[in-house]
């Protein structure tokens, strides 16, 4: 009887030990809070992932930068010292310069426009441009469309751009677009923007309402204005080498989860957006919401000429045409 407990017993652990050894696991980052739309998206994946690998795979999130700003985290993931990353596309066409025409400002209608672009096939190609960078691009998700706030005065027309320090993206396409509003751009990783902000050492920032809040931009500027001037894509990115080791019912799990985690991701963006203006005003902020887009827009007629040169009017047409 002893001894067949004892042999119980033993086989439960050996049992348990391999359990153990089979389960993998993997890091996702992000460099805004947990509590946001980025925060729901990796938590959402992480969850999707261990269900669906029946516990094999276990994802851990780490949030506000904890593993380093988007940059450093998609570098990592394209080095292979990290697994995952969850990323805006600021930084990205640094790795992937096709990607680069989705920061051409005006270039979405709204939310719906960019995110059919985005699931239809122009997105599904720009997915597999990933492939070559030493990346397998997952799902396509939202940060939402870009709004400017600054601490020194109310933006109601593109002249009163001229001569503010913004902050902006470590992305070319928007660094050349805001100086064609008279910006004076300075490229910043994003966990270093509230104290710069704080300190003074810029002026203002622009990003969708969903991080100014989360990030509560609120406690340092005083001035938001809904220009929404760029539709801001958020991608899950993995390391190809790790997503080609895995089996092919673990990868379709990993792209499924991601599916899940762009799901969560946008019902949130979409939640903000509607609360984000009253919220914002409550704390504090002066908010212009009336402004007319067309100035804005022309003012950046020149920029634009240079990006249909860079792009191609007809691939940059197929876009803002896309049904």
């Amino acid at each position: 009887m002893q001894l067949t407990k004892l042999a119980l017993g033993l086989g439960l652990a050996l049992g348990m030990a391999a359990t153990a050894l089979a389960q993998t696991t993997m890091r996702i980052s992000i460099s805004t809070a947990q509590n946001s739309h980025q925060g729901v998206a990796i938590d959402t994946f992480a969850k999707e992932v261990e269900k669906r690998t029946g516990g094999r795979y276990k994802v851990q999130t780490f949030y506000n930068g904890a593993l380093g700003g988007e940059r450093e985290s998609i570098e990592a993931v394209q080095l292979g010292t990290q697994e995952l990353a969850f990323s805006s596309t600021g930084p990205v066409p640094n790795f992937v310069p096709e990607t680069k025409i989705l920061d051409v400002p005006f270039l979405f209608r709204d939310k719906a426009h960019a995110r059919a672009v985005l699931d239809g096939q122009i997105g599904q190609d720009l997915l597999t441009k990933f492939d070559a960078k030493g990346f397998k691009a997952l799902a396509w998700a939202e940060n939402g469309f870009r709004h400017m706030t600054n601490s020194k005065r109310d933006v109601k027309t593109p002249e009163d751009l001229k001569g503010l320090k913004m902050r902006t993206m470590e992305n070319p396409v928007h660094i050349a677009a805001y100086k064609g509003f008279g910006i004076i751009t300075t490229p910043m990783a994003f966990p270093e923007v509230f104290t710069a902000l704080q300190q003074g050492t810029v002026d203002g920032q622009e990003n969708p309402l969903p991080v100014i809040i989360s990030a509560k931009f609120d406690q340092v500027q005083k001035h938001l204005s809904l220009t929404g001037h760029v539709y801001s894509p958020c991608i899950f990115v993995m390391n190809k080498g790790v997503f080609d080791k895995l089996s092919a019912a673990d990868k379709q799990a990993f792209i499924d989860a991601a599916k899940e985690g762009t799901k969560a991701n946008r019902a949130r963006v979409d939640e903000d957006d509607a609360k984000g203006v009253a919220d914002l005003r409550a704390k504090g902020m002066t908010v212009i919401d009336d402004l007319d887009k067309s100035k804005f827009v022309a003012a950046l007629a020149p920029v634009n000429a240079q990006f249909e040169k860079e792009f191609g009017k007809a691939n940059l047409d197929k876009i803002r045409n896309y049904k």
